[in-house]
């Protein structure tokens, strides 16, 4: 699987985009900069969508991508149905902008939202994804994702935005790469906790716990970084990647890895 980050940041500029991820062009994950990030021929090989949560840097392009593939067919849009309650009456209601799961009609609509059960293992677009949620100050879901083999050194999770308690929320899970995020600077750790967000030396916590449950540490990739902040955080990153001994990289718009 080749996996695209669209967007590595919390913040939106003319040189950082906000969160968004595509596997192999066809699945997204979070819709921060999906049509931002993607050209108009490329938002039509999208086959479906997960989202974490309902914040808005992490669903605002959902708006955007319904009418830039008007014509290109269905593209289905999965999340906890409390995440998909909320963009349906806020984003999708109609009143700021059309309301894209009825038109071009309410039979082939440009999205259709379904609900995910947490735990359970779904077949989306040919992968084999695994919803899990993790602790943030809204409710939000990570995803284990696969080929349709399912096989784990081909797999990752993106936990989306979390904080603290995020090795014991995937105990359970042995992805191959792992995606998360490190928001703000330990200087900040206290807002961190009071948003449900990770600094560096909290994420060091969780990789540590993670590497005795899992009995190693996989390849690891941040993002949602705060621009303003950014460079404190990759230093930081870099040491703890030293001491742990791990493979830590800091995402950055439009890097591609494979897994």
């Amino acid at each position: 699987m080749e996996i695209r980050i669209l967007g590595a940041h919390n913040l939106e500029s003319a040189t950082s985009r906000l969160s968004s991820l595509v596997v192999d062009g066809v699945l997204a994950l979070d819709a921060g900069s999906l049509t931002s990030g993607l050209t108009l021929e490329e938002q039509a090989r999208i086959k479906a969508v997960l989202l974490t949560h309902h914040h808005f840097d992490h669903v605002r392009d959902l708006a955007t991508l319904g009418l830039g593939t008007w014509s290109s067919g269905t593209i289905d849009v999965f999340a906890p149905q409390a995440v998909l309650d909320v963009v349906a009456s806020h984003l999708m209601d109609g009143t700021i902008y059309p309301d894209f799961t009825l038109r071009p009609s309410p039979e082939k609509p440009s999205l259709r939202l379904w609900p995910l059960d947490t735990g359970k293992t779904t077949e989306v677009a040919g992968y084999a994804v695994t919803p899990v949620p993790v602790p943030h100050s809204a409710p939000c879901t990570g995803y284990l994702f696969s080929d349709a083999r399912g096989s784990p050194d081909s797999s990752g999770f993106y936990t989306g935005d979390t904080g603290p308690g995020l090795a014991s929320a995937c105990s359970g899970l042995r992805p191959g790469l792992l995606i998360t995020e490190v928001t703000l600077t330990d200087a900040q750790q206290d807002d961190a906790l009071r948003t449900g967000h990770l600094t560096p030396s909290l994420l060091k916590v969780e990789l540590a716990v993670l590497r005795q449950s899992w009995g190693y540490l996989p390849p690891v990739i941040i993002l949602h970084m705060s621009p303003p902040l950014e460079r404190e955080i990759v230093q930081a990153l870099a040491q703890i990647a030293r001491e742990l001994r791990a493979d830590i990289r800091t995402a950055y718009r439009d890097m591609r890895v494979s897994v």
